[in-house]
């Protein structure tokens, strides 16, 4: 888990850019009350948002399913481009959220703008240690129950906390989340993959996992990289034995895990395809 920070800037839908230090929440809304709001985070490269769309598109989605109104997607760019510049920064990471409101209000969006940890490159050097924990809910039961908003990447984020402060106790930095039948899902705020030889797996979309950004990026990048591409259910020993293992996300992008449940992966060091894939990555942002 990486280290919070102040942020950058804060810019508020029909208001532009406030003050950082003021609330902007208030103690009624139902983001805070209930949860009910959803967001979207993505990496800044030298001053351009990437995949901005593509995260706005998915925004829309879990609203959607939350039944918040849909935010306007334009609106929510020029407000992201407006908070940016107040920001003056060129390397960073931009947030959106969308909140339920108050009773009697609309639902508040917003955008913030946050430095990226500044040991992300030391650990994405070193690899992560993960733990397994296990849910208590089977993927069949996620697909077949929408109230529980499978996909939907929502505040209501105690559980993933809850699971960074496990595997920190255990002696890890990261965890990987456990179908109750012993399916691979994902992690607290990332996607995960492993591989063996010439092939990469990764949990299908199918098991009620977030359909990830940079998940996307990486499918289309392995397949241009030469790889083989497995997407579907995966028991935690098939993780266990793989040659090396990562995980993606924006923020974060790739990054290696090099042990799991204090048993080394693969060499127990940062691997051929998290590196290469890592690199491919950037390429693409720079394109």
């Amino acid at each position: 888990m990486m280290s919070f920070t102040s942020p950058l800037a804060v810019g508020v839908l029909g208001r532009g850019v406030v003050d950082p230090s003021l609330p902007i929440i208030h103690a009624d809304d139902a983001g805070l009350l209930r949860g009910l709001a959803a967001f979207e985070t993505l990496r800044v490269y030298a001053g351009r948002p990437f995949a901005m769309a593509e995260h706005l598109q998915r925004l829309c989605h879990s609203a959607e399913r939350m039944r918040l109104p849909a935010p306007d997607p334009a609106a929510l760019e020029d407000l992201a481009e407006e908070t940016l510049a107040a920001a003056d920064v060129a390397d960073c990471s931009l947030r959106f959220t969308v909140t339920g409101g108050r009773p009697s209000s609309d639902p508040v969006a917003f955008v913030v703008v946050m430095p990226l940890p500044p040991e992300l490159e030391a650990i994405r050097a070193r690899g992560v240690r993960a733990v397994s924990l296990q849910l208590g809910t089977d993927p069949r039961l996620r697909l077949d129950a929408p109230w529980l908003l499978d996909g939907v990447k929502s505040t209501s984020y105690a559980v993933n906390m809850a699971a960074f402060d496990e595997a920190r106790r255990r002696g890890a930095e990261d965890a990987v989340f456990i179908a109750a039948e012993g399916s691979v899902l994902e992690g607290p705020v990332t996607n995960v993959w492993w591989r063996r030889a010439g092939m990469l797996y990764t949990p299908s979309l199918d098991l009620g996992i977030l359909a990830g950004v940079t998940r996307a990026h990486v499918l289309r990048l392995a397949d241009e990289a030469g790889y083989r591409v497995a997407e579907g259910w995966f028991p935690l020993a098939e993780l266990a034995a793989a040659d090396e293992a990562f995980s993606s996300s924006s923020v974060r992008e790739l990054m290696p895990i090099v042990a799991l449940d204090d048993a080394a992966l693969g060499n127990g060091r940062p691997g051929e395809a998290a590196l290469g894939l890592q690199a491919a990555l950037r390429r693409a942002v720079a394109a």
